[in-house]
């Protein structure tokens, strides 16, 4: 049986859609963070069946965790001091997104430009538009 240990001070991404989980880790480019990185896979879940999760040892402000709203809406954040949950939040998409996705448009901007950011924003109806051209994304599911 593999045993990972609790982390006293830190943050887990739990109930991560099974097989999800490295693709989060690199969306949050976590593999240039220089603290304890647990990345689980396939976890028994009695709510999912099967989860991944990441537990992230450390004080480190982390960039980008609102993009977890956008990528699966079964996320939790796990907030931990002193080896006590002290927050429990499910992130909601952002208005923005930046290099997240890109747009599908092939006569879009950036898809034509190099070194051109895919920024797309949120409309009133819930989804996703291409700030250059306008093209229309749907949040996930």
């Amino acid at each position: 049986m593999l045993n990972v240990e609790s982390i006293q001070n830190g943050i887990v991404i739990d109930h991560i859609t099974a097989g999800r989980g490295m693709e989060i880790y690199q969306l949050l480019h976590l593999e240039n963070i220089k603290q304890s990185i647990a990345l689980l896979q396939y976890v028994k879940s009695q709510k999912y069946g099967k989860k991944d999760l990441i537990k992230i040892e450390g004080t480190a402000t982390l960039p980008q965790l609102d993009i977890l709203g956008y990528l699966d809406d079964k996320i939790t954040l796990i907030y931990i001091k002193d080896g006590k949950v002290v927050q429990k939040v499910q992130p909601i998409p952002p208005n923005e997104l930046k290099n997240v996705i890109r747009c599908q448009n092939p006569r879009c901007i950036t898809n034509i430009e190099e070194n051109c950011d895919h920024i797309f924003k949120m409309s009133a109806s819930k989804k996703y538009r291409c700030i250059y051209c306008n093209q229309e994304i749907r949040v996930k599911e």
